[in-house]
């Protein structure tokens, strides 16, 4: 999808208005995030990795590239799927921001989601 703008930011960090539409993609709600703070359009907790797949992975720098590998798999099934095509035509509209807990935005699945998006 060529000429969408998505980013990925920690859900920690002050939402701007350059964000877009901002959707949170982990499947756990983050510790100390009120949903005033949060400010989502969306908590898109179904698109996020499997818990096993999740719990297997644990952000382990190594294991990057078979999660992505594992969670491409995923993104084909339903009920990710589903969401993962509501993430597109949001992408379309406008800016998407995708939303982690994670302290390795780099290498969680709002990164994966992000390539999925964007090529």
């Amino acid at each position: 999808m060529s000429g969408v703008h998505v980013q990925v930011k920690r859900i920690y960090e002050e939402p701007s208005p350059s964000d877009g539409a901002r959707v949170l993609v982990d499947r756990l709600w983050p510790r100390g995030i009120s949903k005033e703070r949060a400010n989502l359009t969306l908590w898109a907790k179904d698109v996020a990795p499997s818990t096993e797949l999740r719990k297997w992975y644990d952000h382990d720098p190594a294991k990057f590239e078979e999660f992505t590998s594992k969670y491409k798999s995923e993104l084909k099934e339903s009920p990710q799927s589903d969401e993962l095509a509501q993430l597109k035509q949001l992408a379309k509209k406008g800016p998407l921001t995708l939303l982690t807990a994670s302290k390795a935005a780099d290498i969680s699945e709002a990164a994966v989601l992000q390539n999925v998006l964007t090529s």
